[in-house]
């Protein structure tokens, strides 16, 4: 049996993937490409719509649409003896899971099994023995890797807006310690090579992110690199995450610090739901870093940009990876001031946003 494995990165496209392959579960399956319900109410649901009682898919349902992100935060949890996160609600212990998705190999006997989860990325980060566990599933299996990455100026601007968006209280990226370079979010190496020596016969399929969205996007990629033999026909898109305008960072990293958790949350959830239009920048042109801070990322990530070239036998595995320590044309406190200017703050939803927005006039 083919064993395909999505490991990363976050902030990539693999939402719309996961998307894909929940929404068309039962037709991958009718020919042979089983992707592994874990637990019993992504199991339930499934049945569900073979059964007919459901028209479609529940992809709102985060165990159905991202049943390996439960996976891979589960087995997190136990090496850390943290909890994975609310939005999966209660999930069964390690064993079971496991057992789950062997028991669906044993009776269904598929060809091929796609387990895709960008949490699994983190498994670079000291925790190879996951990394092993997973393939211990099926150490018979024919295993294949596939593993997209962004230039990381681009996937830090990402990641600090996602976990923004999550409630973190965060230092801004421009300041000291802004950037963990030690962590898989920006040591590439430290993410990839881990699974490289684990599975070190396998076929790894290492992605320029610019490269995925020049072929229409994470689902095309996915289907045209790795071999398995999807049916045509199927629906290619599906939906992804909408993320916080660049101009209203700073608002929500205040508002995570200073407002109360659900006052926070309200804040965020505003901007998540605004028109594109409210911010009068475009997110491609808010400066988070600085000059200063580019160069010095830029410096710092030479040697990984060199490994990630060397595996992949390219010229450059980021082409454009001189354009790091170019900073985009406004710096972010002069976005979220036009942004505050634009703001009217009679469309916030309670008078305490109002008033924080209130008392940041002026930023600076």
């Amino acid at each position: 049996m083919k064993v395909i494995l999505y490991f990363g990165h976050h902030k990539v496209g693999s939402t719309a993937l996961q998307a894909y392959l929940a929404r068309n579960a039962l037709t991958l399956l009718g020919h042979g490409i089983l992707y592994p319900a874990v637990e019993s109410e992504g199991m339930s649901h499934l049945l569900a719509q073979a059964l007919g009682k459901h028209k479609k898919p529940a992809l709102g349902c985060m165990n159905v649409r991202e049943p390996h992100n439960a996976l891979a935060f589960r087995m997190l949890a136990g090496k850390t003896g943290g909890k994975p996160p609310p939005w999966h609600g209660t999930l069964p212990g390690l064993p079971a899971m496991l057992n789950t998705i062997r028991h669906q190999v044993e009776i269904l006997q598929p060809h091929t099994l796609i387990l895709c989860s960008e949490v699994f990325s983190n498994f670079g980060a000291g925790h190879e023995d996951l990394i092993a566990k997973l393939h211990g599933l099926f150490p018979e299996g024919d295993w294949e890797l596939y593993c997209a990455l962004r230039r990381p100026d681009e996937y830090m601007t990402s990641w600090f807006g996602q976990r923004l968006r999550f409630g973190d209280k965060l230092k801004p990226l421009s300041s000291p310690g802004g950037v963990q370079t030690g962590s898989i979010h920006f040591d590439y190496r430290r993410m990839v090579e881990p699974w490289l020596r684990e599975f070190s016969e396998a076929p790894l399929h290492l992605r320029n992110y610019s490269d995925i969205l020049a072929v229409g996007g994470s689902v095309q990629d996915f289907i045209a690199q790795v071999n398995c033999g999807f049916p045509k026909g199927l629906s290619l898109k599906g939906p992804s995450n909408k993320g916080l305008p660049r101009a209203a960072y700073e608002i929500i990293r205040r508002g995570n610090h200073d407002l109360p958790p659900e006052q926070a949350q309200a804040l965020r959830e505003f901007f998540l739901t605004a028109p594109d239009t409210l911010s009068p920048v475009r997110n491609s042109d808010v400066e988070l870093f600085g000059a200063e801070q580019r160069e010095a990322l830029a410096d710092a990530f030479t040697p990984i940009h060199d490994y990630l070239t060397g595996l992949t036998g390219q010229a450059a595995f980021f082409p454009d990876i001189e354009e790091m320590r170019t900073p985009r044309p406004m710096n972010a406190a002069e976005a979220t001031e036009q942004l505050l200017a634009k703001l009217d703050p009679t469309a916030l939803p309670r008078p305490e946003l109002r008033d924080f927005i209130a008392g940041l006039q002026p930023l600076n």
